[in-house]
């Protein structure tokens, strides 16, 4: 038997539901994200009072621990399945909400924005980029702040690795990489329980010239740009990250 991507669906809205993303992505380093936040709330100094909100949050690891450090966190997926596993950690600081990046969660609501670790770029449709760029700069106050953490599209297609093996929990992934059609595509294939899936993951190459124009048709001024989760300076050639910190007009 074999399963493929549903065929009226988005490739993130089958993928991101399937216990297999969780499984490969299992291993992801809690640490290194603890410190990336850690480090942004020594950069942007927010009051207690702040009001944030995690955009695309998965199941919820980063909303958690910025409700960790005291302060009132809302956190969005497209996710059914992750939001309803992020929905068992809730508190009266900490809610969890199933809604598309493309429409604002609260409108003119929140004074912090983290959209984190890639978690934006999916769409096959351009104008949708603007159009998830647009919502969160909605759900804003003035003056409010969004951080967008991607990657380095540059430096990710020159070093493309393009075909890997990764074995977790028993199950064998089977993953080759390519660029096509400006995005950088992942196509995941592996057997569980004698049938044969097959997934794929497709981002778009962004440039910081493109998220320089989707900010400012969305009425925001780029305050600092950075490289990596220790915040230094953003280098095209060797930087991992394209960390974006960008403030509501």
């Amino acid at each position: 038997m074999e399963k493929v991507n549903k065929k009226n669906t988005e490739w993130f809205e089958d993928w991101f539901d399937s216990p297999f993303y969780h499984i490969l992505y299992k291993n992801r380093d809690d640490q290194e994200a603890q410190t990336f936040i850690s480090n942004l709330i020594t950069l942007l100094k927010p009051n207690k009072k702040s009001l944030f909100v995690d955009v695309a949050c998965g199941k919820g690891r980063h909303a958690m621990f910025l409700n960790s450090l005291g302060y009132t966190v809302d956190g969005f997926d497209l996710s059914e399945n992750s939001i309803a596993n992020a929905k068992l950690k809730e508190t009266n600081t900490l809610q969890f909400f199933t809604n598309d990046i493309r429409e604002p969660l609260k409108r003119s609501y929140y004074d912090f924005a983290f959209n984190l670790f890639t978690s934006f770029g999916y769409f096959d449709d351009e104008s949708d980029n603007q159009k998830a760029i647009n919502a969160i700069a909605e759900s804003l106050n003035t003056n409010g702040i969004l951080v967008l953490d991607f990657m380095n599209s540059h430096k990710v297609i020159k070093n493309l690795n393009k075909e890997e093996i990764k074995e977790v929990d028993q199950v064998k992934f089977n993953i080759k990489r390519s660029f096509t059609n400006g995005h950088i595509v992942k196509d995941i294939n592996f057997e569980a329980e004698n049938i044969q899936y097959q997934y794929q993951e497709k981002v778009k190459s962004i440039s910081l010239e493109a998220f320089k124009d989707y900010f400012l048709k969305a009425n925001l001024t780029i305050d600092s740009i950075f490289g990596d989760y220790d915040l230094n300076t953003f280098d095209l050639e060797n930087s991992d990250r394209l960390i974006l910190v960008a403030r509501k007009k």
